[in-house]
């Protein structure tokens, strides 16, 4: 790995990304997306501990995960589309009680799309990405 002296903002080269794993996307695409969702929250003025961690679980789940991919893969290019079906497609070895199977692979998918593109340092992206998921809201 590149000498990292700053972890908030990783600057690694393409072929290091390419050497990360799915579950390895997605692990660090999981945290990116709720610091997102959380960020949301805490500007929203929600301010009780419980309603802070009852909203943020409401977007956090696989389910509401899954939902979100379905919100944006319309407006992913064929890279993005891509790096989520890989994710997508990767074999896990537990499913959370409050999810299907299916749900669980597609909120993988979105997490993985999440970590590889903070990884390529595409801020700009993922907030677009993100405002297309909170659209409804």
């Amino acid at each position: 790995m590149s000498d990292m002296k700053d972890f908030l903002d990783i600057k690694l080269p393409e072929d290091e990304i390419r050497a990360i794993s799915n579950l390895g996307l997605a692990h660090i695409g999981d945290c990116v997306y709720e610091l997102m969702v959380r960020s949301r929250i805490i500007c929203s003025g929600r301010s009780t501990s419980a309603g802070l961690h009852r909203e943020t679980v409401k977007y956090v789940s696989a389910p509401a995960q899954a939902a979100a991919a379905e919100r944006i893969l319309p407006a992913l290019s064929e890279e993005e589309k891509a790096v989520y079906r890989r994710g997508r497609n990767t074999r896990v070895n537990s499913v959370p009680k409050n999810a299907d199977i299916s749900q669980y692979h597609a909120a993988t998918g979105l997490e993985a799309l999440f970590g590889w593109l903070y990884l390529n340092g595409c801020r700009e992206r993922l907030n677009e990405l993100f405002a297309i998921i909170m659209e409804e809201e």
